[in-house]
């Protein structure tokens, strides 16, 4: 009998760890769940857009090697609108439906609304770009180096400006908008010409394109004839009125010569559809470094300048570009190194 009850409890034994190992295995190879939350519209935020057409991307070439239909990665995108005070609640709501493995998405901010969220919901993953935090191991960031970035803005501002007045046109004040885009901007500016002045102007939000247009003309009654605009929706504005006055635009997060031919002069861009998709397709592997920050630039290949656009060569001057063309290069191979901070 207690040779019976032995080989029962071994049986028994065998069969509850052959279970475990099929339920491990199961919860393993169950298709993977994506949510992209987007601070805004992407409609009128190229950055955002760039980060859904990262992931998607990424998704895609994973489901690609999936035969199993049931198994394929599922991705959902939420615009979570322009409102900033709405993103914690939405983010919160978001996180509580339980339905994504991983949420992804963009903006400095984040990782201060999701901290929390990591302790509520232990088992939710996140993944943000353009942020950083580290020493939490739900919460995977990337962030850029956008000093370089706003300098080469500047730069190229200021060699172009006849005026030596340059602004920047911000949809709201935030960290690296004042630690980091507006300095470096200025400096670009007043480096590339000495006594270059920078000045600085919010619209209030990411959307007023007639707010835009306001902060513009009365910019160009002061003098400013080169504007960089981040402001989102309320570039278009900015665009119209720069056109309207003759004056010209340097462009941020994207190649926008289309928007405005002859009056952009300039674009450069994080690239965040590969760094989209080089963290979703490092989360589908199993390789993503949680708790941990990347810190990334131009000389990384995370940013690009886009001097071989026809537009660019058709409304900037040789000799202007064959100084960017030096400056560009400087940066990449590492020669020119910017200060961490300007204070």
């Amino acid at each position: 009998m207690k040779l019976k009850s032995k080989h029962l409890l071994i049986t028994l034994t065998v069969l509850a760890f052959t279970l475990t190992g099929c339920s491990k295995s199961a919860k393993s190879e169950k298709a993977p769940s994506i949510g992209v939350f987007i601070p805004g519209i992407m409609a009128d935020s190229p950055t955002y857009a760039h980060v859904a057409e990262g992931v998607q991307q990424a998704v895609d070439t994973y489901n690609a090697s999936i035969t199993d239909e049931n198994k394929k990665a599922q991705l959902y995108i939420m615009e979570a609108g322009t409102n900033q005070s709405e993103w914690s609640t939405k983010l919160t709501a978001l996180t509580a439906t339980g339905k994504y493995d991983v949420i992804i998405s963009s903006n400095p901010s984040l990782p201060e609304i999701a901290e929390p969220l990591t302790q509520k919901f232990p088992n939710q993953k996140y993944i943000f770009l353009d942020a950083n935090l580290e020493n939490n191991k739900s919460i995977y960031t990337v962030s850029y180096n956008q000093r370089d970035q706003a300098y080469i803005s500047g730069y190229i501002a200021g060699l172009y400006s006849k005026s030596h007045k340059v602004a920047l046109v911000a949809a709201q004040e935030y960290p690296i908008m004042n630690t980091i885009l507006y300095p470096y901007y200025a400096k670009g500016a007043a480096d590339a010409k000495e006594g270059t002045s920078c000045d600085f102007r919010i619209v209030g939000n990411w959307y007023d394109a007639a707010k835009g247009a306001e902060i513009t003309d009365a910019l160009v009654s002061a003098g400013v004839d080169v504007i960089l605009p981040i402001c989102g929706g309320a570039s278009q504005g900015v665009i119209s009125s720069a056109r309207e006055h003759g004056i010209n635009i340097v462009w941020f997060d994207e190649n926008g010569f289309k928007k405005a031919p002859g009056v952009i002069i300039s674009c450069c861009m994080t690239k965040q559809a590969f760094a989209a998709n080089e963290a979703v397709t490092q989360y589908l592997a199993g390789t993503t470094a949680w708790g941990t920050s990347k810190s990334v630039g131009m000389k990384d290949g995370y940013a690009e300048y886009f001097e071989s656009d026809p537009a660019y060569k058709e409304a900037v001057p040789e000799d202007i570009r064959n100084k960017m063309s030096e400056l560009i290069a400087s940066i990449k191979d590492g020669s020119l190194e910017l200060p961490q901070s300007l204070n």
